[in-house]
Parts: structure tokens; C-alpha cells; sequence
């Protein structure tokens, strides 16, 4: 059986034995043995105990509660319904897809378990290490962030686990400061993890007999709970200092009898070392490329902008219909339905159906669309290694093309070599217009990088302006020869590019740099701290490395401060 598997397990166990305190569990990765998971708590819990699954299309009324409509019309008189959350009180409540469950959905169901509803939640992820995560919010009140990718056909054939009758344990004040140590050197900021750890250690504890929790256990809460929210990497431990000399016989044996009299420490750096080991592979990958804080989208997506006519829905609002706005009928008749029992007392007017309507019973129909990003490439190409540097951007571009139909982006391309800078290619997603450009580009000359980044914060505008999401990304060295007005010279040169540059901060245009030279040059990197964007020294870039960059840079967890 793999680590992942009978983590995942002891999981259920943990669970099943704290599961007012623990809140539940994510698991990323389908199949078999996400289902085994299932089963086990199924196991381990009352036989009596509610599961349910959430759909994602449900509503506000059939989550929390409201009108049955249905039920109303019917009757005649209105009729209510008990929510998914009420019924679920007591038991588990399983959301398939998590990664894509809408925002305001997960905003009741954490705010139903802040409230004291007594359900597990369990979340479960389709997409891969690294791809979109469950809302942060629901994310934030599980304990367990466990993945089953790595589990094989072969382990699926363990054992369900059986109901324990543990005995109570306890947290002494020493175990619970390592915990609080280990979280501050993994980067966990939260103190809700922190608390399910210490939950965590008294359950494993006494699932295993003991009644004061030990080292053993803090590391199993350490591996499940601390390690796979890691944020970074903790520090090395220090180097041991030299031997005292030598103490005379009776004032040592002194010591001994002193320090005898003192209860032993829990080791805290034993368990910060130990956790180095513990972080997921995933999560250190994610640590090494600077984005371990992941977020609930990922990356390549434009902003999320409201709309009346298409994209993810959302929840109705009181509104007019028209215009292009559309009217959400069974809302209009929800918000109707409670208030017939008094309209009738009324006359009716003229043509009243059986159902009276009021101008406040209006609801609308939102929805919520994500805007295209478009990558915009700035291309420094002038001076004798042009060609090396072009071949590379020429690489990138096509590689980034290869996902712009998956990632909903599109990608133009700007070249500033001689005298001026140039549009070549202007946003598209077409693999054979961008080729043709890239193999029409020439190269040498002089640099005039102020113009380069003046025509490229333009394009920006112009493409905001078109409902899209600009993401600046300057292949350059940053030494510029050639000022904004044409005359050569280095001194003004480098001043406007300067200036240029923090015209892209005040707009707050989402930009990278990527230093090519064979070293890397101080002109580029104040370049990209004026523009406050991201600096990325690439020597010897090719165009693989040059593609992960601009994916790491367009992570949305990189935001201005």
C-alpha cells in the first residue's frame, strides 16, 4: 500500500474519531481509490449516518432551505422545504468537482459550518497536482489536502479499516509549542491548521492506546495536516557549537542531578527537520517555483467580469427584465409565492392570473464571464546576438500558442529594434500567422526600449478596452542606446526607459522581465523594479525555459501590492 493510500486512511480514521473538530478532507485524484476512501469512512462512521452529495447546479432555496414551488402551486398555499444542509446535519457532505464549485455556494456551506452545522465535509478534486483548487474558503476549514494520484491498481485490494473505541488523549503545553514551531517554519499562517493538528495528534494518539500524545504523533498530524499546506521550505538547522571543556567530576554530576529533575522537551527541531521530508512532492515543486500559495483558479485565465447574457451562472437579483437582461422565473415566483395568502384579500385586478405579482418580486438572471488574456511579447531585437535571442522568443511564442486554445489566451507579438518599435503580430491565436511573423522578424540595431515599452502600454490599453486581460512579457537586457525621441545616447536612453516603465505601474499592467543576456545585467532589473514587475535572469534561455517562465509569471497568485 503507498504513503498516499494509507495516509488517506488514517485520514478516515482521524476523522471518524474527531469529526466535529477536524472538518473534513480534500482528495485530489479519481478512480478506485478515491472510492475506498469513501467506503472506509462510510465504515467507520454510525451506520445511521447521512452521506450526501452536493450538485453543482443547486440553488440557494434547495441548499439552505426555502419555497417548493412546485409543492405551492399545487396547494395553493405556501409550502416549504428543508435545505441540503439541514439535511445533511450529522453527516457527510461529499462535493464532487470541488475545484470548479461556484463562489458564492462554497460562502454557505463554510458559513453553515461556522455556524455549528455538524457535518464533514469531504472535496473532491478531478484535476491534477497543480491545476485549479477547491474555493479557499472550504479549503481553509478541512484538515486534510491529501492526493491519491500515485496509488496503483495493486494497493486497492487493503483492507477496510474497523470502528475503533479509542480512549481520550491529551496535548501537554511542550508538544503543542512544536506544532506552533513547525507551522511557523513551514510557512503556515493560519491558525486553523494549527488547531487541526493539535486535534489531529490527540486523535492519532489515542487511536494507538496512548494518553499523552507523542513524538509519533505529532508527526503523523505534521505529515497530514502542516507539510501539505508548506509555503516554504524551513530553515537549516544551525551547526552544533564546539564542546564546553571539561567540568570537574562533582559539578557535573551536579548538573546530571538537575537536569534528571526536569522533564524532557519536545524535540522542535527534531520535528521542523522532520518535516523537510514530509512536504508533498507537488507542494515542493510549487515552493522552488515561488507559487506554493495556490489558488481556487489557475493560471492562463482572464479576470471574472459580470454579464447579463452568457457565461457561468449566478445567483438572481432583484431587477428589471430588459434590455438584454433576462428574467429568472423560478426566482420571480420563490420571491411571489410567500405573499399570496395576503394580495388575495385584495381585489383582484383585471386579468390577474392566479399567482399576483409585484414589482419587488422581479429577479434577474446573472452571469459570469472570464475575460481572454492575451500575452503580449516585447522583443528586444537589436544588437549582434539578436538571432540567438529571437529564436528563443520564437520558440516560446509557439509554445504558448499550443495552449491558447485550452487556457483561453491569445498572443501578439512586438519587436523594438533601430529607431522604433513595431506591432508584428497583433492578438491572435493562430499558430500559422504567428510562425509567418516570427519568420519575417529581423534583427540588429539599436535599442529603444523606451519606445518598446511605450507601444507596449498602449497595446495594453487598447486590449483592456476590449474587455480582455493584458500580461507584458519584455525579452530584453535592459540596456538601451537609443532615447525616446530617436537621438541616440545611453544616458537618456536608459532615463525614458525608466520613465516608460513606471507608466506600467501607475496602469498596473501585469508584466514580467526576462533578463537574456549571458549574465545577468543591472540595467534590466531596475528596469522591471520600476515597472514593479516580475524579474526573471534567464542566461542561456531556450525556448522550454522560456515558456515555464512566462507560465510561472502569469500564476494569479502573483498579485500587486
Amino acid at each position: 500500500m503507498t504513503s498516499q493510500l494509507a495516509d488517506a486512511l488514517l485520514a478516515a480514521r482521524l476523522l471518524a474519531h474527531s469529526r466535529d473538530r477536524l472538518g473534513g478532507m480534500c482528495l485530489r485524484g479519481g478512480g478506485p481509490a478515491r472510492d475506498l476512501v469513501l467506503d472506509a469512512l462510510r465504515a467507520l462512521l454510525p451506520p445511521e449516518t447521512p452521506f450526501r452529495r452536493l450538485p453543482g447546479h443547486i440553488d440557494d432555496d434547495r441548499l439552505s432551505g426555502g419555497t417548493d414551488i412546485a409543492a405551492s402551486l399545487a396547494s395553493g398555499t405556501l409550502v416549504l422545504q428543508r435545505g441540503l444542509l439541514a439535511e445533511v446535519a450529522g453527516g457527510v457532505l461529499v462535493i464532487p468537482m470541488a475545484e470548479r464549485l461556484r463562489i458564492d455556494i462554497a460562502g454557505r456551506v463554510a458559513q453553515a459550518m461556522d455556524n455549528g452545522a455538524a457535518f464533514l465535509l469531504i472535496l473532491l478534486e478531478d484535476g491534477a497536482d497543480g491545476d485549479d483548487r477547491p474555493p479557499p474558503a472550504l479549503m481553509e476549514r478541512v484538515a486534510f489536502d491529501l492526493s491519491l494520484n500515485a496509488v496503483r491498481p495493486a494497493d486497492l485490494a487493503t483492507p477496510l479499516p474497523a470502528p475503533d473505541t479509542p480512549t481520550p488523549a491529551t496535548l501537554d503545553s511542550e508538544a503543542m509549542s512544536a506544532l506552533a514551531a513547525t507551522a511557523t517554519a513551514l510557512g503556515v499562517a493560519s491558525l486553523r491548521p494549527l488547531l487541526h493538528s493539535a486535534t489531529a495528534a490527540r486523535a492519532h494518539a489515542a487511536l494507538t492506546g496512548r494518553a499523552l500524545a507523542e513524538m509519533a504523533d505529532l508527526e503523523a498530524a505534521t505529515r497530514l495536516i502542516l507539510a501539505p499546506r508548506a509555503t516554504q521550505l524551513p530553515p537549516e538547522p544551525e551547526q552544533p557549537q564546539p564542546p564546553a571543556p571539561e567540568q570537574p567530576e562533582r559539578e557535573q554530576e551536579q548538573n546530571d542531578s538537575e537536569e534528571d529533575d526536569t522533564p524532557p522537551d519536545i524535540p522542535e527541531d527534531l520535528l521542523i527537520e522532520a518535516a523537510r521530508a514530509m512536504i508533498p512532492p507537488d507542494v515542493l515543486d510549487a515552493i522552488a517555483k515561488g507559487r506554493a500559495q495556490r489558488s481556487a483558479r489557475g493560471g492562463g485565465q482572464g479576470r471574472r467580469t459580470g454579464s447579463a447574457m452568457r457565461g457561468k451562472p449566478l445567483g438572481a437579483r432583484p431587477g428589471m427584465p430588459g434590455g438584454g437582461v433576462r428574467m429568472a422565473l423560478v426566482d420571480t415566483l420563490r420571491a411571489a409565492i410567500p405573499w399570496q395568502p395576503l394580495r388575495r384579500r385584495d381585489p383582484a385586478p383585471e386579468g390577474a392570473g392566479p399567482i399576483r405579482f409585484r414589482r419587488d418580486d422581479l429577479r434577474v438572471r446573472r452571469f459570469e464571464e472570464r475575460s481572454t488574456t492575451v500575452t503580449l511579447f516585447c522583443v528586444d531585437a537589436s544588437g549582434s546576438a539578436a538571432m540567438s535571442r529571437l529564436a528563443e522568443a520564437k520558440g516560446a511564442v509557439e509554445l504558448i500558442l499550443a495552449q491558447a486554445y485550452v487556457k483561453r489566451a491569445e498572443v501578439a507579438l512586438l519587436a523594438f529594434r533601430g529607431a522604433g518599435a513595431e506591432l508584428l503580430l497583433p492578438p491572435t491565436r493562430s499558430l500559422t500567422r504567428a510562425k509567418r511573423a516570427l519568420s519575417e522578424l529581423p534583427g540588429g540595431g539599436g535599442t529603444p526600449l523606451a519606445s518598446g515599452i511605450a507601444l507596449a502600454r498602449q497595446l495594453a490599453d487598447a486590449i483592456a478596452s476590449r474587455g480582455r486581460t493584458p500580461m507584458l512579457v519584455f525579452l530584453t537586457d535592459g540596456s538601451a542606446n537609443i532615447a525616446a525621441d530617436g537621438s541616440p545616447g545611453r544616458a537618456q536612453a536608459n532615463a525614458d526607459a525608466l520613465t516608460a516603465a513606471r507608466a506600467i505601474a501607475e496602469a498596473r499592467i501585469d508584466a514580467v522581465v526576462i533578463d537574456i543576456s549571458p549574465r545577468p545585467r543591472p540595467e534590466a532589473a531596475r528596469v522591471a523594479e520600476a515597472m514593479r514587475a516580475r524579474y526573471l535572469p534567464l542566461p542561456f534561455a531556450d525556448a522550454k525555459t522560456l515558456n515555464a517562465a512566462v507560465a510561472l509569471a502569469t500564476q494569479p497568485e502573483r498579485k500587486r501590492a
